[in-house]
């Protein structure tokens, strides 16, 4: 008989049962579909995975025999930018993700200093396909993790502003695969994604620029560790490009806290350094999400 504490129920699921016995596994959160958490929460792009950067999970709640969906608002406040992103994402058989996310980026009174007019708003669409390639999340030997591979495309809504500023393009698209693993010993979650891109500032004022016009690799990771069977607090980390010569772009990372409220709600709160923004350093704030997900 399989057995496992109730500290056992790590990060996504109730220890390493068989795959068949997850709808029993999971009666605590209202099965059948994934257990609490399995989906992770929706990246400020769109695709399932942390706050920053995406997972080799497959959005929303449904498992390799149904759809399922997930939707989340998250709002950045730092001292001198807002940042918005509503996104919708559904996953089909626990293989294949498709997302969509609108950005905002408000500059305020920065956007009056740089020329723009206070209040001037960066938009974008960023679009995003995912797929599970091999392994599993929790399941199968401890070494192997699930893999996945994806793409985003992003379109500048503004892209003659981010042209004039020393993008290269409007719009662009950018390559990705991750790995990532539950340790189910540790109740730890451990994630990769490596980047191909040339975005500036996720996209928002476009892609490539004077310091470079190609795609470059970058490295993303997080490390999140489960508190209680509904709370997780981790951290996460993003490279990114610098490719505009009228500002520097830093690495950005956070210190975040998920909440699964039920099955279907789940709320995030993090605090994020994304360094310098178009010309303006020290933009240190808080990020906070709520995700809900069938």
């Amino acid at each position: 008989m399989h057995r496992c504490s109730p500290l056992r129920l790590s990060l996504f699921a109730a220890c390493a049962v068989p795959v068949g016995a997850v709808s029993a596994a999971g009666q605590d959160f209202g099965a059948p579909g994934k257990l609490l958490l399995t989906n992770g929460v929706s990246t400020i792009e769109g695709a399932a995975g942390g706050g920053l950067t995406p997972w080799a999970v497959i959005a929303g709640n449904a498992t390799k025999d149904g759809i399922g969906a997930q939707a989340a608002a998250s709002i950045v406040e730092l001292p001198d930018y807002d940042f918005t992103s509503i996104s919708g994402t559904v996953g089909a058989w626990n293989r294949i993700e498709l997302s969509y996310a609108r950005q905002v980026l408000d500059t305020n009174r920065v956007g009056g200093a740089l020329g723009l007019g206070n209040d001037f708003k960066f938009d974008q669409d960023v679009f995003g396909i995912k797929m599970r390639i091999a392994g599993d999340v929790v399941y199968g030997p401890e070494w192997m993790p699930s893999i996945a591979v994806g793409a985003q495309y992003k379109k500048s809504l503004d892209a003659p502003v981010v042209q004039a500023i020393g993008a290269a393009h409007g719009e662009g698209a950018e390559y990705y695969a991750v790995a990532t693993k539950l340790f189910l010993r540790w109740s730890l979650l451990a994630n990769v994604t490596v980047r191909a891109t040339k975005a500036n500032q996720l996209g928002l004022l476009g892609h490539g620029g004077a310091l470079g016009d190609r795609h470059r690799l970058q490295w993303e990771g997080s490390i999140a560790h489960q508190l209680s069977r509904r709370l997780v607090i981790g951290t996460e980390f993003r490279s990114k490009p610098s490719n505009l010569a009228i500002a520097r772009e830093d690495d950005w990372f956070d210190i975040f806290a998920a909440y699964g409220i039920n099955r279907h709600l789940t709320a995030t709160i993090a605090y994020t350094d994304l360094g310098s923004v178009a010309t303006f350093d020290r933009q240190r704030g808080m990020l906070l999400q709520i995700q809900g997900s069938f």
